[in-house]
């Protein structure tokens, strides 16, 4: 496990504002590794034992898949947590998911 590479990763899901989300490419991205996307996936699978708490559920896939809910338990926890933060979330992938992206590349 590469945990400096997981700690970046923590770092800018911290930063997510509540009612906004992320992919997990774009943090790839912001981190100039732009095809680690699937590394940053690996890395959210373990955001729970990670402190301080990162809010591992406002990061999705490309087209807004909630594709991480199986980390959760249960997986219906990530829906509801975005919905939460006002995030409507409607066959497991975020409406409106244009709107809703923040771009890492914007604020580091």
């Amino acid at each position: 496990m590469n945990t400096n590479f997981y700690e970046q990763v923590y770092e800018i899901a911290r930063l997510i504002p509540e009612g906004r989300v992320t992919s997990y490419g774009a943090i790839a991205k912001s981190l100039g590794s732009a095809k680690s996307s699937r590394m940053v996936g690996h890395a959210m699978s373990y955001a729970f034992s990670a402190y301080p708490n990162v809010p591992a559920h406002r990061v999705v896939n490309s087209s807004g898949l909630l594709t991480g809910k199986f980390h959760f338990n249960p997986p219906e926890l990530m829906e509801q947590l975005l919905r939460g933060e006002g995030i409507e979330v409607k066959n497991d992938k975020v409406v409106d998911f244009k709107n809703m992206f923040w771009n890492p590349m914007e604020f580091i």
